[in-house]
């Protein structure tokens, strides 16, 4: 295929295409009305050879042309979009960029919420947009959907993305104050007799690490009740005997919203290593290097000895 033929405003259009799998969405991405992207799409098909997209029932689906062409195309418009910037650095008091991040309510919480609160100090052009948890997280990053991850290693497994050990943290039971069934301790015997909540991050993406451990050893619990948000669960308890996992790290928080107690779970439990991840594509980006050394400074002082 010889470049010069080739439209690069195509290739813009591919590339939304094959992020929103569906016209409409692909046009609004790209600032083209709905015709114009469908001719954009008619124009691609001719050009490789190949009808990219097909309808399944009400969505379109990537061609396996499509899906080995997505990765290269989003990366090579980065590289186009990064030399028209010409940027050397980043201006933390003056520039202006949003950064999208995949997280936890709990990731909210313990590294978000103080990133936003010096951001506003630090760099007041900085926007923060907090998206919903994926069942692809490393795809998300490798599609350009997402700016960075954070996830516990466990979640991720071994892709091979840039990353970012952040802190740990350990998982206690979490039960209501009034709970009749538990006293100071919770045996491993009350533990399995007591109706049990757990978080589940919705859709398609799997629960919580402690879950998915205790499915591995085969430990039968009676679940009666499950929820999507990690903050939300403990306030579920209230008036029942049920128990729940929660992060140590999180607990003053919860304390403040929920009537509960706190027991040493009665079996060991693996921690969970929060973990910072992004593209490699996007390792050299000047403000999203910014940000994440803001992120694994706050940190590094939740892992601080007197934190």
């Amino acid at each position: 295929m010889n470049l010069g033929s080739v439209d690069l405003n195509l290739l813009l259009a591919l590339d939304a295409l094959l992020a929103e799998r569906n016209v409409t969405r692909a046009a609004t991405r790209v600032g083209l009305s709905q015709p114009g992207m469908s001719s954009a799409l008619a124009r691609l098909r001719k050009l490789f050879g190949d009808p990219l997209l097909v309808r399944e029932g009400t969505t379109l689906v990537a061609t396996a042309r499509a899906e080995a062409l997505a990765q290269p195309v989003r990366e090579a418009l980065d590289i186009i979009q990064r030399a028209l910037n010409d940027r050397l650095g980043f201006d933390p008091g003056t520039d202006e960029c949003t950064v999208r991040v995949n997280c936890s309510d709990y990731s909210v919480l313990m590294l978000i919420g103080p990133l936003v609160r010096r951001l506003a100090v630090e760099a007041p052009g900085v926007t923060i947009q907090v998206r919903p948890r994926s069942p692809d997280p490393a795809r998300m990053l490798l599609d350009g959907a997402t700016d960075l991850v954070i996830e516990p290693t466990a979640i991720m497994g071994k892709v091979s993305l840039p990353s970012q050990r952040l802190y740990t943290d350990r998982w206690l039971c979490c039960v209501w104050e009034g709970n009749s069934q538990v006293g100071d301790e919770l045996s491993l015997q009350t533990y399995l007799q007591l109706g049990h909540v757990v978080y589940s991050m919705g859709g398609h993406v799997p629960v919580a690490v402690v879950d998915t451990y205790l499915a591995q050893i085969a430990l039968r619990r009676r679940v009666e009740f499950t929820v999507e948000s990690f903050l939300l669960a403990p306030t579920v308890l209230e008036g029942t005997d049920l128990v729940a996992f929660v992060l140590e790290r999180a607990v003053p928080l919860l304390q403040r919203t929920a009537a509960i107690r706190l027991l040493e779970p009665p079996l060991p439990l693996p921690p969970i290593t929060q973990t910072l991840w992004w593209s490699p594509h996007r390792t050299t980006d000047p403000a999203l290097a910014w940000v994440r050394a803001k992120i694994s400074e706050i940190a590094a002082e939740l892992d601080a000895p007197d934190a």
